[in-house]
């Protein structure tokens, strides 16, 4: 006997009565058996916010077809995922490969609901561990007076792959404006440090410099503002005048591949929605 399809259904709307009881009176009238709710009143915007896992017989384009009709009541804007789905994905990194391994590592785990499709890179250092796991590795070198021609060739990728999520696991490259439109909502960076604190190059340098009690990681989604986009998840560790560069830089890789992978579980996972320049995490 196959089992009763699970779908996520996320939405947001403005805030009024009566919302959670008409999604699970429409659920309920479509055979739906809700296994998970989420729920969250923005008092400032005036937004509400959802995430409800269900089961239900139905196939995704009819609930789809009359989620539309019942949204248009409330000026809902939602999505409908397949849970049993896993989201299309696409790395891209540079010489740094602590994030990249990691993330291979607890994909093939059974960690992370992602079909992984394509790693690519402006070096050629991880070919062998893209192999290693089977992925396609394409080494896009950046080119002076180029940049135009190699995210486009970038993006053809990412098509082609059907990519609904791309991370940048440490690709130490500045996207166009264009790039970071055409990869609006489905793309996680990850930042080495706290946000806002030490931007730049060789952070670690910095913290150290300044003495600094803790370090940290921000993964957050790409913006045309550098290092500016919505916050998903954060973390710090705690370092003291005992710890050499070579410490901080450790502690510091560590911090940054957890947080990372946290915040593309819980991406994966449908868990994330956009708040204008912060973020609804349902964890």
């Amino acid at each position: 006997m196959q089992p009763t399809p699970t779908y996520i259904l996320t939405l947001t709307c403005p805030d009024r009565m009566g919302i959670v009881h008409a999604v699970s009176g429409f659920l309920l009238e479509h055979g739906g058996n809700i296994e998970e709710a989420a729920q969250y009143n923005d008092h400032d915007t005036g937004l509400f916010f959802m995430r409800v896992s269900f089961a239900c017989s139905l196939d995704q384009a009819a609930l789809q077809a009359d989620l539309s009709v019942f949204a248009a009541g409330f000026g809902m804007q939602w999505q409908l995922h397949a849970a049993q789905q896993p989201m299309r994905t696409v790395l891209m990194v540079s010489q740094q490969g602590h994030c990249l391994n990691d993330l291979l590592f607890r994909w093939k785990s059974g960690l992370l609901h992602l079909d992984i499709r394509a790693i690519i890179s402006n070096h050629r250092d991880f070919y062998q561990l893209a192999a290693s796991y089977n992925v396609p590795f394409h080494h896009i070198p950046m080119v002076k007076d180029g940049k135009a021609q190699v995210e486009a060739r970038q993006l053809e990728i990412i098509d082609a792959e059907g990519a609904e999520l791309v991370i940048l696991a440490r690709y130490m490259q500045i996207l166009s404006n264009e790039m970071c439109q055409a990869l609006s909502g489905r793309a996680i960076n990850i930042h080495h440090s706290f946000l806002p604190s030490f931007k730049g190059a060789k952070p670690y340098y910095q913290a150290h410099d300044r003495g600094v009690k803790l370090i940290g990681a921000t993964a957050h989604y790409v913006t045309a503002d550098l290092d500016e986009g919505p916050i998903i998840e954060q973390d710090v560790a705690r370092v003291d005048h005992s710890d050499t560069v070579d410490d901080l830089t450790a502690r510091g890789r560590d911090t940054e591949s957890q947080v990372l992978a946290r915040a593309v579980k819980w991406h994966s996972e449908h868990r994330v929605l956009l708040n204008g320049h912060r973020t609804v995490v349902f964890r």
